[in-house]
C-alpha cells in the first residue's frame, strides 16, 4: 500500500548526511529496524525507489529517516538532499531489514548505522542497553553519525574507528578479524552487522572464524 509523506523538517547531521522528518500516515505501523521503499514524488523519478530504514520510534507521531547523500551518483540520495519542507515523497508498507534479537554487539560502517539507530534508541528508552556495544567505523571523524547521542547512552559501550588518516579522538583502525579479536571476548553473543556488502561479508567471515555461530549473526539478508 503506498503512502504519501510531506517533509516537515530537514537537518544536517554531517557534511553529507541529513535527518528527514515527514508526516506520518495513521495506518502505518512498523517495528524498530524495519525499512520501506521511498520514491520521489516526481514523474522523472517514480521508477527509482530506494530502501531506507525508519529511524523514528513506532509510537512517534512523525516519521524520521537518516539518509546519506552521494552526489557523485547523481541519483535518488542527491535528489533527497535537495528537498525542502512541503515537498512530498511516497513510501510502501514496511519490510524486513534488521530485527532486534536481544542485546549484543552492533557493528556498522558508514550509513550502515541506520538500522541500529531505532533499535538502540528503543533499548535506551526501555532501559535494556546493558550488554550492548556499538562498533562503528567511518572514513573520518566528520563522518560519524550521531556520535554524541551514542556516547551519552548509559550502558552502551561505544568503539569508533576511522580508516583515512589518524583520528584526533578515535583510533585509526580497520575493523577486521584482528581488530575484533582484540576488542571482543565473547563470541557466543548476538552480532548485528550492517554496511556495504563487502564489509558485511568480511565481518561475518571474521566472526565465524573467531567462533561466532552463524545463527547468532544478524544481517539484512538474514531477516
Amino acid at each position: 500500500m503506498p503512502y504519501k509523506l510531506t517533509l516537515q523538517q530537514k537537518t544536517s547531521l554531517t557534511h553529507d548526511v541529513h535527518q528527514f522528518v515527514f508526516s506520518r500516515p495513521d495506518a502505518l505501523s512498523f517495528t524498530p529496524g524495519q525499512a520501506t521503499e521511498l520514491t520521489l514524488d516526481d514523474p522523472n523519478w517514480q521508477d527509482e525507489g530506494r530502501p531506507f530504514t525508519f529511524t523514528s520510534q513506532p509510537g512517534e507521531s512523525a516519521l524520521e529517516f537518516v539518509i546519506k547523500s552521494y552526489p557523485s551518483h547523481e541519483g535518488v540520495t542527491q535528489q533527497l538532499a535537495g528537498l525542502t519542507p512541503g515537498d512530498t515523497v511516497e513510501i510502501v508498507d514496511p519490510f524486513g531489514a534488521i530485527k532486534d534479537q536481544g542485546p549484543g554487539t552492533f557493528i556498522a560502517a558508514g550509513a550502515g548505522l541506520t538500522p541500529f539507530i531505532p533499535i538502540l534508541r528503543h533499548r535506551m528508552h526501555e532501559g535494556t542497553l546493558k550488554g550492548c556495544r556499538l562498533i562503528y567505523t567511518n572514513k573520518s571523524e566528520a563522518d560519524i553519525i550521531l556520535r554524541e547521542e551514542w556516547e551519552a547512552m548509559r550502558d552502551l559501550e561505544t568503539v569508533f574507528t576511522v580508516t583515512e588518516g589518524p583520528g584526533k579522538t578515535v583510533q585509526q583502525a580497520r575493523v577486521d578479524q584482528a581488530f575484533l579479536s582484540g576488542v571482543l571476548k565473547d563470541f557466543q553473543q548476538t552480532f548485528y552487522i550492517c554496511g556495504p556488502g563487502e564489509f558485511v561479508d568480511d565481518i561475518r567471515t571474521a566472526l565465524k572464524a573467531l567462533g561466532a555461530p552463524e545463527s547468532n549473526i544478524v544481517t539484512e539478508e538474514g531477516w
